[in-house]
Formats: structure tokens, C-alpha cells, sequence
């Protein structure tokens, strides 16, 4: 998605030689009409596929998660990181590893909100060592529903994560894969496979 990549070269700050701050229009300051193309290219894209849910996990995923169920006409689900007195008790869960934070986050989904006869799309912001990518499949197949696939805004194609999730078997979708990126000179070098 060129508008995405150009909007990363532009306020994408790089932090040592794996950390993408895109702060400034995807996950602290949000960018809505930038948002709302997002939601529309993983609409179209996963169009094949008779999709019931959009699931993500909070926060940052929330926004491309929001727009992508918004042009497929289904709910939003999020997988939430804390737990608190208003959270059903009979949820699914799963460990997820945060690459960004350092740190274990256990994430649940109220059952009421997945379901066997629900076929999911999976949307989050980043993809790197493939984590929380994981946890939320986890989740997904504990409720019997299917994965349509997943939807992801960046890629971070030099780590992991993006490879190993293919070779389950389950589609990915990156609206921009990064191949490389340089704290030094401010280079960022996108793959061309999307």
C-alpha cells in the first residue's frame, strides 16, 4: 500500500535495528483516512472468504481492526491484556509475548464473542517474531471457529515471524513488508511481496 509506505518513510522514526515508531498516525495518534484505506484494502482483500468477526488484540491493533470490520459489515472483537471486574470469567486465553514491551501478557476473549460457526480474520498492526499472532490463532481455534487469515499493517520481514506464520498454512496479508531499516541514515528498504 504506497500510501502506507510513504507515510512511513515520512514520520517512521527508527530506534536501534529492530524498532519502528509510527506513532504519529498508527498507534498513539491515529491517522483516520489513512485508517479507513487500511480497513478497505483488508476488506477487498479478504473478500473471498465469508468472514463473521474481525479479532485483534488491544491496543494498537484496535484502529485497523475497527476500519476493517466497518467495510466488511461484521463485529470487532479484542483479545484484552488486563482483567478487570467487568470481564467474563469463561474466556478463552492465551500467552502472548510483546517484541516491543518485553514482557508476557496473558489475553482473553469472552466465549460469548467467539464462536465454532465463526469463520475470523485476524488484524494487527505489527508483525515481527509473530507472537501475538500466534496467541490470538490459539484463541480462535479454542472456540472451533476458523481463521480466514490475517491482516497486517507492517511487517517487519527481516524477523521471523512473517515466514514461520506462512508455513502453518495461514494467509497473511502485510500492507508493508520492511526488509530492512537503518537507525544510521534513516533507511527503511521495502520487500516488493505484499
Amino acid at each position: 500500500m504506497q500510501s502506507l509506505k510513504d507515510k512511513i518513510l515520512l514520520e517512521g522514526t527508527i530506534v536501534g535495528t529492530d524498532i519502528l515508531k509510527v506513532d504519529s498516525f498508527l498507534n498513539h495518534q491515529i491517522d483516520p483516512q489513512l485508517m479507513d484505506a487500511i480497513g478497505r484494502d483488508f476488506a477487498e482483500t479478504f473478500s473471498d472468504v465469508a468472514i463473521t468477526k474481525v479479532l485483534t488484540i488491544e491496543s494498537s491493533g484496535i484502529a485497523p481492526a475497527l476500519s476493517t470490520a466497518f467495510h466488511l459489515g461484521v463485529p470487532l472483537v479484542f483479545a484484552k491484556k488486563t482483567v478487570s471486574k467487568n470481564l467474563d470469567t469463561d474466556t478463552f486465553a492465551a500467552t502472548v509475548h510483546s517484541f516491543t514491551k518485553g514482557k508476557d501478557y496473558v489475553v482473553r476473549v469472552s466465549k460469548k464473542y467467539l464462536r465454532p460457526e465463526d469463520t475470523v480474520l485476524i488484524i494487527d498492526d505489527f508483525l515481527a517474531k509473530g507472537c501475538a499472532l500466534d496467541g490470538l490463532v490459539d484463541i480462535v481455534e479454542a472456540s472451533g471457529a476458523s481463521v480466514a487469515g490475517a491482516g497486517i499493517v507492517i511487517e517487519k520481514g527481516f524477523q521471523e515471524g512473517g515466514s514461520r506464520i506462512r508455513k502453518k498454512g495461514i494467509r497473511v496479508h502485510s500492507l508493508a513488508i520492511i526488509q530492512e531499516m537503518s537507525e544510521i541514515d534513516h533507511r527503511i528498504v521495502f520487500s516488493d511481496e505484499e
